[in-house]
């Protein structure tokens, strides 16, 4: 879950990361008092799911209630990159006098958290990356070990940050670290990380997104759930529990697991189609998650065909068929269904499935295959 600004400086404040004064609204009114009570100068910040605010007119600096005024008027409605701004916070000003970039996320290669530290900050990391590498301080931290204090230090000197905000960006940091850690996030970072010229480190910006799969364990996480970012299909799917993301392509695709439901994407790709979605059933292929998932794929009216990719582990093959044949019987389905059963039980479902395959329901034995008749009969 990728958090709005907002939602992200309040998830550091818990960690005791200083942010700037500032509050959230939907409302012209409420966002000049927010301002005459943070304390003039304000900056105005539409609160969007993409980069690019600052260019687009989504971020603007107001001295006085009139501006605060004009500033949120207009950016309230306003289209950025495709997302409809539709809360704004407005927060105090601050003064810069250097600006960093701080974050921590998983080295997925190397099996450890990585944490990465610049002096340039305010700008894209990647070009950063790309145009000047050595700006860039790496630390792998071990998640047992965890992050030192004297091990921060080193990484805060080795990224040659002004000595005067040394201290200040190791206190910010090893707090960010346990934000991270503590938080079950996927990544914490503050672009920019700022030191004032009164001498403080501040957290100028937050980007945080958090792994669902702990929000059993975080239950105030729901609260971001309601703000994600979601076009007609992925909310229907959400309400059903299903893992879809929806794409632009004409081949619906279902299939039990997250890799395989990838593989599936990418092998429609392979065999010149285009997938209309990235769907996970999960280890359940019941009738009734079944239905689900047919239903939301049913309503997308650009699916010319159904893809339904399934390979049997726990999940039986029997269990798979007789779901899909009670399903079809639960839902209208436009579209011709193109099957691929293998793994535990596969012969067993395989010929459950047979007296009832036709031109709406065929069945193939490899994935293959299958992904090229899917595609055939998209074009048809």
């Amino acid at each position: 879950m990728d958090l709005l600004e907002f939602q992200g400086k309040q998830f550091f404040a818990k960690f005791g990361i200083p942010v700037s004064d500032g509050e959230a609204t939907t409302d012209v009114d409420e966002a000049v008092a927010i301002a005459d009570k943070v304390g003039y100068p304000v900056v105005v910040k539409a609160q969007v799911h993409t980069g690019g605010r600052g260019k687009a007119g989504g971020v603007k600096l107001a001295a006085n209630a009139e501006e605060a005024r004009t500033h949120a008027s207009n950016i309230l409605g306003l289209d950025i990159k495709g997302h409809i701004v539709k809360t704004i916070w407005v927060e105090h000003a601050s003064d810069i006098a250097e600006e960093y970039y701080a974050s921590f996320t998983l080295d997925r290669s190397a099996k450890l958290h990585l944490g990465m530290l610049s002096a340039e900050g305010g700008v894209e990391i990647e070009t950063v990356a790309e145009e000047n590498p050595d700006a860039i301080a790496k630390i792998h931290v071990d998640p047992v070990a965890g992050l030192t204090e004297e091990s921060c230090r080193a990484w805060v000197e080795a990224a040659k940050l002004n000595p005067q905000a040394t201290d200040g960006a190791v206190d910010i940091l090893m707090k960010l670290y346990t934000a991270y850690v503590d938080g079950d996030a996927d990544l914490v970072e503050i672009n920019p990380l700022i030191l004032k010229p009164t001498g403080e480190v501040h957290a100028l910006d937050a980007k945080v997104s958090l792994d669902a799969n702990a929000i059993y364990e975080h239950p105030e996480y729901e609260q971001y759930d309601a703000t994600q970012p979601r076009d007609d299909r992925e909310e229907a799917a959400n309400e059903k529990g299903l893992q879809y993301v929806g794409l632009d392509g004409s081949v619906g695709v279902i299939a039990n697991g997250a890799g395989l439901a990838m593989s599936t994407v990418d092998v429609v790709n392979q065999v010149g189609g285009s997938p209309a979605n990235f769907l996970d059933i999960g280890g359940g292929a019941n009738a009734d998650v079944m239905a689900g998932a047919l239903e939301v794929i049913n309503n997308d009216p650009a699916v010319k065909s159904i893809f339904i990719n399934i390979f049997g582990g726990i999940t039986r093959g029997e269990e798979v068929a007789n779901g899909i044949i009670e399903a079809m019987g639960r839902v209208q389905i436009d579209s011709p269904i193109v099957i691929r059963l293998d793994g535990t039980n596969a012969v067993e479902g395989r010929e459950i499935l047979q007296p009832h395959l036709d031109e709406k329901l065929q069945m193939q034995e490899t994935m293959l295959d299958a992904a090229r008749t899917a595609v055939e009969l998209a074009k048809v």
